[in-house]
């Protein structure tokens, strides 16, 4: 109930079902000053959450910045990739279909080749728990890696879990089987390692942050390129609401 009820919340954070709403609204209500306000709203909405400049400094705000790589001194027994990177519904299935996030995985074999984590474990299954393992997302990730020429050996996946807190309550007992009182680094999107290290915390594992995938430019965005409106602005706003709203019910639930 928990997965299907986060799931379906998630629409209604995205911005563009708010802008839709208010103006369905406005075109319908009969009341002349409501429809007048309700426009304005519609479009200072529609002008905030195409700003490109807004949304990449609340991003900077909540995402964890990168980790120079000269400054991990350690190797690490276990590097933790938590999946959410690929598209399952291209075909032919005879090859990995990556979407947005595949730093998660690239840059887990960049840090394996530097001999900065000596295994890789992918924690991630399909939506739908009566899916063969084939339909794992990490099962076809462990098939990338090995493509890769990473050695099998050197592979461990984890095919259940949906979400965050799975993802954390199943890597738990693969670590405690197989990797007990190593050492980890964890390795997601720079804007879910938050929710993530509070998951994985939660259940015992104490582990040290790698971010990856960034939504934002350190540099900032200059005039006037910054006042013309983007549509990539409005998933970046999704992202975002997602996030926090993500984080902030995990931890009403007591899960991070």
């Amino acid at each position: 109930m928990f997965f299907f009820l986060s799931k379906t919340l998630y629409y209604f954070l995205m911005p563009i079902t708010w802008v839709m709403i208010i103006l369905i609204w406005a075109l319908f209500t009969k009341k002349s000053r409501r429809k007048w306000w309700l426009l304005r709203i519609g479009v200072f909405l529609l002008w905030l959450f195409s700003n490109p400049l807004i949304i990449n400094q609340l991003l900077l705000a909540w995402e964890k910045p990168p980790t120079p790589l000269k400054s991990i001194h350690q190797t690490y027994d276990v590097g933790i990739v938590l999946t959410g990177i690929t598209n399952s519904e291209k075909r032919p299935e005879d090859r990995v279909y990556f979407a947005k996030g595949a730093d998660r995985i690239t840059q887990a074999l960049m840090l394996y080749r530097m001999g900065k984590i000596k295994k890789i474990l992918i924690t991630g299954g399909s939506f739908d728990p009566k899916q063969r393992l084939e339909k794992a997302e990490s099962y076809w990730l462990k098939k990338f890696l090995i493509d890769a020429k990473v050695p099998a050996q050197d592979i461990v996946i984890e095919t259940k879990a949906r979400n965050t807190r799975e993802n954390a309550l199943f890597t738990q007992k693969i670590l405690k089987k197989q990797f007990p009182n190593q050492s980890y680094l964890l390795i997601t999107s720079a804007f879910h390692i938050r929710r993530a290290m509070g998951c994985f915390q939660k259940v015992g594992i104490q582990s040290t942050p790698f971010s990856v995938d960034f939504y934002t430019q350190d540099k900032g965005l200059k005039l006037p390129f910054s006042l013309i409106p983007a549509e990539v602005a409005f998933y970046k706003w999704y992202i975002l609401m997602h996030e926090v709203v993500g984080y902030v019910v995990y931890k009403a639930l007591g899960y991070a």
